[in-house]
């Protein structure tokens, strides 16, 4: 099966960086983190050459009413998956099969040890009938850090990306049109050796499986209020925080439906003695202010190993360190924020990740007091709506960037 990705000028840059980048940070300014030493080599059985494709015999109707999408909901009729057993040598061959159940061990590990990561991204049916996807090299390092670091197996990066684009393009027409709607991807790592005791896994499964959506809230792009939870820690230093695996979020469920009682529509999670603030909800947290100096200052909470390094974080930075205002990555408290609203030198507060993009903040709600963000028309910021149009300018193809290769035609 041949690799769809086109030669463009701007894929051929992409095409260099996914050479090296399984090795690389983020940014240059991300920490260095720890590998979990069990962290082992993919052998050769993982390739793009000797991947199977299975069409389905019975496809699903696609939605009609792309407004009634929702998120992550609906899924299309094909995945990609492969398995992975240390004594048979590593990697079996990747396929391409119709969406389907999976048939565990109720002994299987990842059940019982919660020994599992994801990755979340997204494809977009561009201005120009072409389909792109977003800085999918970041996505992909990311992908490899959290398998490593829940000591499971990593992928030869650059065999599965040829085998999503593949998979993209059978699935391309379940793409809905549009600013705001996408193609969820959900790269998946599981655990599956069949047996009880804490372990690196000797066995694993990867699967990846797509979602057309539309917007993350149900109101669509319009300011949340959140709650700044002084009860609950998302992550902490020597954690998991900046791996993606699904522990981290099962325990944001409670606190999450407890926010939702009060009115709010997330959880500004905090860490520490003096309210360090951290992320909000599933996304990293921005505030563009004026510090008690006088000095104009765009921050946001570090990549000290808490937080996750988010691939619409980076896009953000990288956009708003183009400007006259830069961002500032370093800590920053509850109520150093509370300061900044009372004393009228907050300018907007926003949150940003691949299921939101960008999405302006109203309202803090802080010892049960509430805290307002000043919002110029009632929507969002400028820096807000100036970023989410640029981003979405590069998503859908208004402008030509090398942060959003060609995948295929629509």
């Amino acid at each position: 099966v041949a690799s769809r990705f086109h030669s463009t000028p701007t894929s051929a840059t992409m095409f260099r960086a996914m050479r090296t980048f399984a090795a690389k940070p983020i940014s240059a300014g991300s920490a260095a983190k720890p590998v979990f030493a069990r962290a082992r080599a993919t052998l050769a059985g993982f390739a793009h050459e000797h991947m199977t494709i299975e069409r389905s015999t019975e496809l699903k109707p696609k939605p009609a009413d792309r407004d009634a999408l929702g998120f992550g909901q609906l899924f299309t009729d094909h995945m990609l998956l492969a398995n992975y057993d240390e004594s048979k040598g590593g990697w079996d061959k990747p396929m391409i099969t119709p969406f389907r159940n999976l048939s565990l061990s109720p002994a299987t590990v990842v059940f019982h040890y919660a020994l599992e990561c994801f990755e979340g991204m997204k494809a977009y049916r561009g201005v120009d009938q072409k389909i792109r996807i977003f800085r999918p090299e970041l996505n992909f390092a990311r992908f490899n850090r959290s398998s490593a670091r829940m000591g499971l197996p990593t992928l030869p990066i650059d065999e599965y990306r040829k085998c999503l684009m593949d998979l993209l393009e059978m699935e391309k027409d379940w793409i809905p049109e549009g600013r705001g709607y996408s193609m969820y991807i959900r790269p998946t790592m599981i655990g599956t050796s069949p047996a009880l005791g804490v372990g690196p896994a000797k066995q694993a499964m990867m699967f990846t499986i797509l979602s057309p959506v539309g917007s993350y809230y149900a109101g669509g792009f319009q300011p949340v209020r959140v709650l700044a939870d002084t009860d609950h820690v998302r992550a902490w230093p020597g954690g998991t925080g900046d791996a993606k695996c699904g522990g981290n979020y099962a325990a944001t469920i409670v606190p999450q439906v407890k926010a939702m009682e009060k009115g709010c529509q997330q959880v500004l999670w905090l860490f520490g003695d003096d309210h360090q603030v951290t992320e909000v909800g599933t996304s990293n947290f921005f505030a563009h202010w004026v510090t008690p100096e006088g000095n104009e200052e765009i921050v946001t909470a570090p990549l000290d190993g808490t937080i996750l390094e988010g691939v619409t974080r980076q896009a953000v930075i990288d956009t708003l360190n183009k400007g006259p205002v830069k961002v500032t990555e370093r800590k920053f408290t509850m109520p150093e924020l509370c300061s900044a609203i009372e004393s009228g030198r907050i300018r907007e507060v926003f949150s940003c990740g691949t299921a939101v993009t960008v999405n302006p903040i109203k309202e803090i709600v802080y010892k049960d007091q509430l805290y307002t963000i000043p919002i110029a028309d009632g929507q969002a910021g400028d820096i807000t709506k100036n970023l989410t149009k640029t981003l979405f300018d590069i998503q859908y193809g208004n402008v030509q960037h090398e942060w959003a290769p060609i995948v295929c035609d629509a």
